[in-house]
Order: structure tokens, then sequence, then C-alpha cells
């Protein structure tokens, strides 16, 4: 199988004001349950020096399940608009009784900011990472700005995250051309694709999905997970400003 690297960005379509909204479903005695709300946001924030491209994921289960497994997830990161190369990340985790929150500035191959989980003390943050690292959320929309029409079933693209303070290496697969039900889109043909990664948080060969539409917006509309804890999936529910 080939594996492709990242090259210039074509069909760049993702634009100020686009939101969309997913179910979270969770897989609970062979049932897939509907848990939570997914909510993804782009729009334009600007600095006296520079505009940036501002794209925001949050997790929010529903009330009736907080008191079994309450989270209130929120990622950002602060991206050049024609390029997609992260200049802030900031997250905000609480899971159960788990919480992190983390800033990393990234500034060239170096990766500065703070770090604190749980009640423990805030840590300083100091790491280098390759010049085409991208955070986990950028990652997603930097993948839509590729030319997957180009792809082959089981080529593959190499890029690099940084999660936990570690840069990982990741694979995205092309697996085939799938019509679905994409929320409030309609039925569209969509890319499937496999994402892969040298770490022990995805679980399975093939077995972390997603579906983009396959047209210029390449617009996330499903994904299937396998983790350590479980699976589950997360489909869009509706789709404004693309």
């Amino acid at each position: 199988m080939a594996v492709l690297v990242f090259a210039t960005l074509v069909n760049a379509q993702i634009k100020p004001g686009e939101r969309l909204v997913f179910v979270g479903s969770y897989n609970m005695s062979g049932l897939m349950t509907q848990i939570a709300q997914v909510t993804m946001q782009t729009n334009t924030v600007s600095t006296s020096k520079k505009t940036f491209l501002h794209l925001s994921w949050e997790a929010s289960t529903y009330s009736k399940w907080d008191n079994f497994f309450k989270i209130r997830d929120y990622f950002e990161s602060y991206v050049d608009p024609a390029t997609f190369k992260p200049a802030l990340f900031k997250r905000n985790t609480l899971e159960g009784k788990y919480t992190k929150t983390e800033k990393y500035i990234f500034n060239g191959a170096a990766v500065t900011g703070t770090s604190k989980t749980k009640n423990r003390a805030v840590v300083p943050v100091n790491f280098r990472v390759s010049g085409g690292a991208q955070d986990i959320i950028s990652m997603i929309y930097k993948l839509r700005t590729q030319d997957l029409a180009g792809m082959k079933p089981g080529q593959i693209r190499a890029f690099s995250v940084v999660f936990d303070q570690k840069e990982y290496p990741v694979w995205v697969k092309m697996i085939a051309v799938e019509t679905i039900t994409a929320g409030s889109l309609g039925k569209r043909p969509c890319y499937k694709m496999s994402i892969a990664s040298k770490t022990d948080k995805l679980k399975g060969a093939d077995k972390n999905l997603i579906w983009f539409t396959a047209d210029a917006q390449k617009v996330p509309v499903m994904v299937r997970f396998s983790i350590p804890v479980g699976t589950g999936q997360i489909v869009l529910s509706s789709a404004s400003g693309i």
C-alpha cells in the first residue's frame, strides 16, 4: 500500500461560521445508546498582528446521563487559515471524576504552555515536535482540505498529532466510497476512511472509522471508534454555514 504525505492544500472550503452538530452514542450491553451531543464550530479571531481560524469541538452528555458518567469536554485550536498550522491549542476535559486542562503554544518545532490533571498543581509544558505536527482538532480540518478524491482504496496518508504532550504518527487509509445518511444533508456519497496510530488509545485494525462527504466541503458525517473502555459512534444531526 502506498503511503502519501500531506501535499499542497487543495479545495480548502472550510469557512468561518460553520456549525456541525452530532449525536454521540455508546455501546451499552450491545445496544448503541444516545448519550451526548457533540458540536464542531469555526469562527474568525483577529489579533493586532494576525487573523486566525478558530476551531472548536465540544462534547456534553445529556443531563439524564450526568449522574452515570458526566462529560464536559471542550477542545479548541487557533490555526493559520491558509495552511491550518496550529498556533494555539486549548483543552478542558471533564469525564466522570477525571479532569485535565492544557494549553499548547506552537512556535516552529517548540511547544510551550501549561498542563493540569485533576487536583494536582499546574505544570509547565515544554517539548519539541516535527514541523508538520497538528493538534487533535486541527488534524480533522486539515484532512478536509486534502485531495481525497485522488486516493485509491488502500492508499494511506501519514501525518502526526500532538496529544498529552507527545507526538504520535497517525495514518489515515482510504477504504471506499459509500452512500450514507448525513443528517440534515440527506443521503450523500462519502469517503470511508480508517484512522490508526501507534497508541493504546485506539483498538483494532480498521475499527476506528470516519466518513466525509465526497464533495469539496468534505463534511465529517460519522465516526465510529473503538477504545480501551468500549465502542461508540458520532453521527451528524445538522449542518449549517458550509
